[in-house]
This record gives structure tokens, C-alpha cells and sequence, in this order.
């Protein structure tokens, strides 16, 4: 009974396919609209945030409101989170001229910090246990911060290591790619894999933001912000009503 309590009340889908295909897509966006926004707006870097904060946070309220995963609001919760994650890098590396390096130490120090506090309170880190408020809590504070970070690092790697956007992307696809080979075959453990592809994959679809969208003088296929904002976007979309629809990635008792 208590299992099936714990099932029926989890506030996150099941980790499938598609999961990673829509995380990937919403770590994109959250670097493509970010970019379109705070230049298209003409809010600045500081006022862009405070716009999109709000609208976070108001997304978190919704989505803590229901009893269980429903997937339009949680994957507009991430979709918001993975905006207002990059604009907090940028806020740190254009406004105050702090360098990627040490964002990308910072963000990771704080992150060990939040998954030590969560471990602490609840003896587990596992997603499948996000079953009440707090754990609920941790959680959004863990993916603010793995957001934080992949977009320090992705662009620490891309630009400040002078690797490019394309080539970055590659990197940390095979990394993803390790990881999961170390679970599948060293049997690595399955919470510890789960968070460490997390993270990558941040700068995984970072990466792949900025090759598209990027001119080609700086790199890029010169798509635009809007343009690949606008693809990414309809992709999450149709993916999520259809999850919606099927419920194929709701866990069940």
C-alpha cells in the first residue's frame, strides 16, 4: 500500500526515452530564448531575469499544487528553469565579469551542497522519491543548479577553451555516452548516473543551441535565435501533448 501511495503521488515522469529527448530539447531553449529575449526585449540581462524568475516561480506554484507528475506542468517548470539557469550565468559572466571557470567551480560547489543537504534530510537522491514537498524542493533546487552549471561549463569549453559549439556538443554527447555505458556494463550506480547525465546534458543541448543558432563567423549554422527557439519549442510541445495524451511516461503502481 505505501508503495503504491508513493507511485501514485511521484511528481516526475518516468525516466524513458523521453525524458532525455525532451530535457536535451529544453536545455536548448533555455539557451536559445534566453539570448532572444534579453537582446529582442530590450530588458537587459538583470531585467530579463527578474521577468523570468517571476514567471518561474509562478510555474513552480503550479506545479506544486497537484498531488502528482502531470507532464504540462512539470515540463514548463523545466522549461522556465533552463532559462532563468542561463540567464543566472550570463548575469554573472556579462554583468559582473566573473569568469566561467570560476562559475562553472562555484555552481558545482553549490550544487554538492544542495544533494548533500537533500541526502541529509531524506537518505536518498533518487527522483523516483520526489513523494512530498520537500523532497520536491530539493529537487527544483538540484535541476536549478545543474542548469547553472551546464551552462558554465558548456561554455567555459566551448568558448573560453576555444573548442567551438559543435565540437563541444560532441564531447559531452560521448561523455553521456560513457555514462551510460558505465551503468550498463560496471554497473555504475543508478542514482549517481542519472545526475551525472543530467548535468551533461545541459551543455550537451547548450551547445547544440549555440552551433544553430550562432552566425557563421562565430561558429554557428546562423539560424537565428528565433528560428531555433521556435523548432525546439513545437518539438516540446507536440512531445508533451502526446505524453499528455498516452500517459506513456507516468509511473504507475
Amino acid at each position: 500500500m505505501k508503495n503504491q501511495l508513493s507511485n501514485f503521488l511521484s511528481k516526475v515522469p518516468a525516466i524513458t526515452a523521453y525524458f532525455w529527448i525532451i530535457k536535451v530539447l529544453c536545455t536548448t531553449v533555455g539557451e536559445t530564448a534566453a539570448d532572444y529575449l534579453n537582446i529582442h526585449f530590450n530588458l537587459g540581462l538583470s531585467g530579463t531575469t527578474f521577468v523570468m524568475s517571476c514567471l518561474l516561480i509562478l510555474a513552480l506554484c503550479w506545479q506544486f499544487s497537484t498531488d502528482k507528475y502531470q507532464p504540462v506542468r512539470y515540463w514548463l517548470a523545466v522549461v522556465l528553469i533552463s532559462i532563468v539557469g542561463t540567464l543566472i550565468t550570463d548575469n554573472l559572466s556579462d554583468n559582473l565579469g566573473v569568469p566561467l571557470l570560476t562559475s562553472t567551480i562555484v555552481f558545482a560547489v553549490i550544487l554538492a551542497g544542495v544533494f548533500f543537504a537533500w541526502y541529509q534530510h531524506e537518505q536518498t537522491l533518487s527522483i523516483h522519491s520526489i513523494t512530498t514537498p520537500r523532497r520536491e524542493v530539493f529537487y527544483w533546487l538540484a535541476i536549478l543548479f545543474t542548469f547553472a552549471l551546464g551552462t558554465a561549463s558548456g561554455d567555459l569549453v566551448a568558448e573560453t577553451f576555444s573548442v567551438g559549439y559543435l565540437l563541444s556538443a560532441v564531447i559531452f554527447a560521448v561523455l553521456i555516452g560513457a555514462v551510460y555505458f558505465a551503468y550498463k556494463k560496471f554497473k555504475l550506480n543508478p542514482v549517481l548516473a542519472f545526475w551525472i547525465a543530467y548535468i551533461l546534458t545541459r551543455p550537451l543541448g547548450a551547445s547544440l543551441g549555440d552551433w544553430l543558432s550562432q552566425t557563421p563567423d562565430d561558429g554557428g549554422l546562423g539560424l537565428g535565435t528565433v528560428v531555433t527557439s521556435a523548432i525546439f519549442l513545437i518539438a516540446i510541445a507536440g512531445t508533451v501533448a502526446y505524453l499528455a495524451s498516452t500517459k506513456k511516461d507516468a509511473i504507475t503502481a
